[in-house]
Formats: C-alpha cells, sequence, structure tokens
C-alpha cells in the first residue's frame, strides 16, 4: 500500500469497494449539513489502494505532516449498514483506540477534537450498547 495523502481535512478512508452505492451515500451524508449547519471538515480517499486496510496499517500509511488527532475509516461494516457507522481512530489521546460513530454525527467528533473542546474520551464513553456513537 502506499501512503495516504497529505491533507489540510481530516482524513476519510474507503477501505471497502464492494458497493458503490453505500459509499455514493455516504459522500452525501459528509456533504450534508445538520439543523444548525454543521459539517465535518474531511478529505475522501477514495483509493482501491487502502481496500481492506485496518485501523493499524492506515495509521502507519498517514504523511509525518498529517496533523488530524483523528482518521476516519469506511470499512464493510460502515458501508453495509444504513447507518453507516464509519471507524474513528484516535490518533493522540490513545493512539490506536477507535469507537465507531454514525456518518451523520460525525461532524461533532471532528468539530470537537480538532478544536480541542472535547476528548476522544467523552465520545467513547457515550457509545451505545452496540458500541456505536450515535449523539449524546
Amino acid at each position: 500500500m502506499n501512503q495516504l495523502p497529505s491533507s489540510s481535512a481530516t482524513l476519510v478512508v474507503r477501505t471497502d469497494f464492494s458497493g458503490p452505492a453505500s459509499w455514493e451515500r455516504l459522500r452525501k451524508v459528509l456533504a450534508t449539513p445538520n439543523e444548525y449547519g454543521f459539517l465535518p471538515d474531511v478529505e475522501l480517499v477514495d483509493d482501491p489502494r487502502f481496500a481492506g486496510a485496518t485501523c493499524a496499517e492506515a495509521r502507519n500509511l498517514l504523511p509525518s505532516d498529517y496533523r488530524h488527532p483523528l482518521l476516519v475509516l469506511a470499512d464493510t461494516v460502515a458501508l453495509g449498514s444504513a447507518e453507516l457507522p464509519v471507524v474513528v481512530v484516535d490518533l493522540w489521546g490513545e493512539p490506536g483506540r477507535s469507537v465507531r460513530v454514525v456518518a451523520a454525527e460525525l461532524w461533532g467528533i471532528e468539530n470537537n477534537l480538532s478544536i480541542a473542546n472535547m476528548d476522544f474520551d467523552d465520545f467513547a464513553r457515550a457509545v451505545d450498547q452496540d458500541g456505536v456513537f450515535r449523539d449524546f
């Protein structure tokens, strides 16, 4: 695998290429502001070279100038579910720890971690019984 791209935004890396319709649905959800106008500041990486990448593999592919507190993976579980629960990987607090976040709520974790308004732990403690963060 090649290195992930440098970006001024948080990367959302597609690791599952089995269903183009699900990826398009995720793209639309991430580009749709919530009721207050918030969006996640993300760059989508749609490159088959990253198919099947795990959290650890993707972390190792980050460029040295990547300064964001998280990395997001759109894996088989995320793209196979109606809620699109992407994997959010902590890069600062406990590097490598991850939680799933429904795509419609990605803005909250991305926005708050990027400005150090909240910690990864705040979101990790708020996951539902199935391990997915949906909202506070």
